[in-house]
């Protein structure tokens, strides 16, 4: 005698063994009082019909079909990844397929909860829908991004959500997404120097004549070259080693900032404020600091070490115990410039107009004076 287990088809529980003895019909009896259904057709584990009963082997797994047209055994395997279902997540529910659940992020907690039914023992409120006691605001983006792949979040939803969600089903690469996008959309550190793009977007925001605060600010190393920076405030801030060629700096406060090696070449500075400004070894070469209006620019107590400012017009700038030290002015317009108490020691003026400058009190040793283009008259340079 052969003995079969039988399935309703498409289930793989509550199945029944019988003995397999007589006819197909007899058999087809025997699992509808078995199983409590309208027994129609047998079907083996490959979805064939099973028309002779001598094709019945002992120990077969066979599927019992109530409908007139057979529905394949593999159908609750299939349908493990195609049924849909509705997800209660914090009151508010969603209608998905079983497959954007499992398929994206296999091994994401989803995954595990609905890859097999009724696995994880899941409860299901009065609707069939499934509980799940999360944040539904933070848990649509996830479902969208299982969906189809893009992370999109809708204005008003905060990242740092979707995120901890994210870590909480475990969707790593997910995760690994908002972490980026958190991190590139966040203001720089205090500390971290302002980029060329960042700074535009600012100056966009404003009029010319409007006042841009920027003191204090860090632009280390920063590009703001060719720029229209006129009557920006730069008291104490980091410009240190920043490019600012050719750019419009006139009427800017520069007080105490620090312009060490900053490179300003062609850079128009007429009535800027730079008192006790900090630009050893800054390189000024062919500055306009000459202002038709008649407003001087002020460099007075300035550190400028070192700096190159060659070929820059000067006429009538305050240079007051400021220290240039080592710098380079040559073929320089200084004509009227206020150099009293300044410290020119190994300076080059090589070919400067020092026409009508005070010079009082200024320390010139080793300072080289040749090729001028006026003499230098001694009331000039008395102590």
């Amino acid at each position: 005698m052969r003995r079969v287990t039988l399935f309703v088809n498409g289930s793989s529980t509550d199945g029944k063994v019988v003995p397999v003895f007589g006819s197909l019909e007899e058999l087809l009896t025997a699992a509808s009082s078995k199983l409590r259904v309208r027994a129609s057709g047998v079907y083996n584990g490959s979805g064939g019909l099973i028309d002779d009963v001598t094709l019945i082997r002992d120990e077969d797994v066979l599927y019992i079909s109530e409908a007139d047209s057979p529905e394949d055994p593999q159908d609750e395997r299939s349908q493990t990844h195609t049924d849909w279902l509705t997800l209660n997540v914090g009151g508010r529910c969603f209608t998905t397929t079983r497959s954007t659940l499992v398929s994206k992020e296999p091994e994401s907690m989803l995954a595990h909860m609905f890859r097999e039914k009724d696995v994880w023992g899941n409860k299901q409120d009065s609707q069939g829908a499934y509980l799940i006691d999360r944040s539904p605001d933070y848990f649509e983006p996830i479902l969208n991004y299982l969906r189809h792949g893009q992370l999109i979040i809708n204005e008003g939803i905060n990242p740092l959500g979707v995120l901890e969600e994210a870590r909480f089903f475990g969707i790593e690469q997910l995760a690994e997404q908002l972490e980026a996008l958190i991190k590139s959309s966040q203001p720089p550190d205090d500390h971290s120097p302002l980029t060329r793009k960042e700074f535009i977007r600012f100056l966009l925001g404003t009029t010319t004549k409007s006042e841009l605060r920027c003191q204090g600010l860090n632009f280390n190393g920063a590009d703001l070259s060719r720029l229209d920076l006129r009557y920006i405030n730069f008291k104490m801030a980091n410009l240190r080693g920043a490019n600012l060629t050719h750019a419009n700096l006139s009427g800017a406060n520069l007080e105490r900032a620090d312009l060490s090696m900053a490179c300003l070449d062609g850079a128009n500075l007429q009535g800027v404020k730079m008192l006790c400004t900090n630009a050893e070894g800054a390189s000024l070469r062919s500055c306009n600091f000459e202002d038709p209006a008649g407003i001087k620019a002020n460099l007075e107590g300035a550190n400028l070490k070192g700096v190159d400012m060659e070929g820059s017009q000067m006429t009538g700038i305050n240079l007051r115990v400021a220290t240039l030290k080592n710098a380079k002015l040559k073929n320089c317009n200084l004509r009227g410039a206020t150099l009293a108490g300044t410290d020119l020691e190994n300076c080059d003026l090589s070919g400067c107009d020092l026409q009508e400058a005070n010079l009082r009190g200024s320390n010139v040793k080793g300072a080289i004076f040749e090729e001028m283009l006026t003499p230098l008259h001694m009331s000039q340079s008395v102590r």
